[in-house]
């Protein structure tokens, strides 16, 4: 297949960032990367061009990497509270994933973060306290604390009576019948 140099104008996946001269099929080009304005031909002309793509390449990086920088540092001073749902014995229904903090930040603290910057090794599944990791840039990763909680209150533990009283209480003392001693109301 014939291959053909271009100039990306544009960050592509896979292939290269703004400023990158690479090759690419001729095709892929001609038909995708040349009408879509990700790429141009290299020429002279475009190469002159090529200067102000680095320098507004480099400009955004430095941009992206101090507010990054921002984000991590004020992150790790909050605590992110999420509420779920708990059945009676404390265990959650579901789980929490980095889409669910993600939400939950952009609720609670007006932070909008891309829920592929969380790095979670797997759901959490318990009630209680955690750290996730961050990686908000190539150079730049934080921690987020986070603390789950319960929406459905646990049931409050029953006290039970002490004394030797504690095994006869509900029960009715010797020789009484419990459905005698009771006063019956007669509706005439």
């Amino acid at each position: 297949m014939p291959k053909t140099e271009v100039i990306l104008t544009h960050h592509i996946v896979g292939l290269g960032g703004e400023s990158d001269q690479v090759k690419v099929a001729a095709g892929y080009a001609r038909n995708y990367l040349f009408p879509q304005g990700l790429a141009i031909p290299v020429t002279a002309a475009n190469k002159r061009r090529l200067d102000a793509l680095r320098q507004r390449r480099a400009e955004r990086e430095v941009n992206d990497l101090n507010s990054m920088t921002e984000i991590s540092k004020s992150l790790a001073k909050l605590l992110l509270v999420i509420k779920v749902k708990t059945g009676d014995d404390g265990k959650m229904f579901g789980a929490v994933t980095s889409g669910t903090i993600a939400d939950e930040l952009k609720t609670q603290f007006d932070v909008t973060l891309d829920k592929k910057k969380i790095v979670l090794a797997q759901s959490i599944r318990n009630l209680g306290e955690a750290e996730v990791s961050l990686k908000l840039h190539a150079d730049v990763s934080g921690v987020l604390k986070i603390r789950i909680e319960s929406t459905t209150p646990l049931p409050a533990p029953v006290e039970e009576t002490k004394g030797k009283d504690a095994d006869k209480a509900g029960k009715p003392a010797r020789g009484e019948r419990p459905d005698r001693n009771k006063q019956r109301v007669i509706k005439g």
